[in-house]
C-alpha cells in the first residue's frame, strides 16, 4: 500500500509538473530564445546550453520547495493552492487582455537581445581570433565534438536562458509544486516538459514562434492552474508524498 501511494504520489507530481511547464514555457521568452538561436548556429549546441540551464534551474527550484516541506504539510498545501489559484487568475486576466498578436513583441525583444550578443561576439572574434566560434549551422571549420559544449554559443544560450528563466512563472510554480508533490516527481515532469518545449523551439524556429498563439497558451495555462487548485477541495493534504 505504502508503495502504491508512493508511486501514485510520483506520477501525480510528474503530471502536474509537466502540464504546468508546458503551458507557462510555449510562447515564453526561453522558448523563443531556443527558437531564434537555433536559426543561427548549431542546433545541437543551443539545445545542450538552453537545457542545461534549464535543467538547472528546475533543480534549484525543487530544492527551494522542497527545503519548505519542514513546514507543517497542511500549510504549504493550502498555500500553494492559494498561490495556483492566484497564478490561475492572473493569466486569465492577461490572457483575455492580450491582442492575437501579443507573441511578436516577445520575439522582436529576444532578437535584439540576441543581435546585441552576437555584437560583443564579433568584438571577441576580432580580439581572440575565429578559432573556437560557430559561424552557423553550415560552418565548414573543423571543430572537436567536445568543443561544441565549451564554445560561446553554449554559453550563450545556456546565460541567456538562465537568466530569462530566474524568477518566470514557471520557476514559481515549480518551487510551489515541490512544496506540495513529490519532488522527484515535480523534477522529472519539470525537466521533460522543459526539453519538449526546447525541442520544439530548436527544431521548428522561427516558423512555429510565429504560429503559436501566446494569447491561447495564456489562456489555457489559466485553466490549467485554476483546475490543480480547485483539485485541492477534494484533496486532502495528508493523500500526498
Amino acid at each position: 500500500e505504502s508503495a502504491d501511494k508512493t508511486n501514485l504520489g510520483f506520477i501525480h507530481a510528474f503530471v502536474a509538473a509537466i502540464s504546468v511547464i508546458i503551458v507557462s514555457e510555449l510562447g515564453d521568452k526561453t522558448f523563443f530564445i531556443a527558437a531564434i538561436m537555433a536559426m543561427r548556429y548549431n542546433r545541437l549546441t543551443v539545445l545542450a546550453g538552453a537545457m542545461l540551464a534549464l535543467g538547472l534551474m528546475t533543480c534549484l527550484s525543487v530544492l527551494f520547495g522542497y527545503a519548505t516541506t519542514v513546514i507543517p504539510r497542511v500549510y504549504t498545501y493550502y498555500v500553494s493552492t492559494a498561490l495556483f489559484a492566484i497564478f490561475g487568475i492572473r493569466m486569465l486576466r492577461e490572457g483575455l487582455k492580450m491582442s492575437p498578436d501579443e507573441g511578436q513583441e516577445e520575439l522582436e525583444e529576444v532578437q535584439a537581445e540576441i543581435k546585441k550578443k552576437d555584437e560583443e561576439l564579433q568584438r571577441t572574434k576580432l580580439l581572440n581570433g575565429p578559432g573556437d566560434v560557430e559561424s552557423g549551422p553550415g560552418t565548414t571549420i573543423p571543430q572537436k565534438k567536445w568543443l561544441h559544449f565549451i564554445s560561446p554559443i553554449f554559453v550563450q544560450a545556456f546565460t541567456l536562458t538562465f537568466l530569462a528563466e530566474w524568477g518566470d512563472r514557471s520557476q514559481l510554480t515549480t518551487i510551489v509544486l515541490a512544496a506540495r508533490e513529490d519532488p522527484y516527481g515535480v523534477a522529472v515532469g519539470g525537466t521533460v516538459g522543459h526539453c519538449l518545449c526546447t525541442g520544439l523551439a530548436v527544431i521548428g524556429g522561427r516558423m512555429i514562434a510565429q504560429k503559436i498563439s501566446v494569447r491561447t497558451v495564456t489562456i489555457i495555462g489559466g485553466i490549467v492552474f485554476l483546475a490543480f487548485a480547485f483539485s485541492a477541495l477534494f484533496i486532502s493534504p495528508d493523500s500526498g508524498f
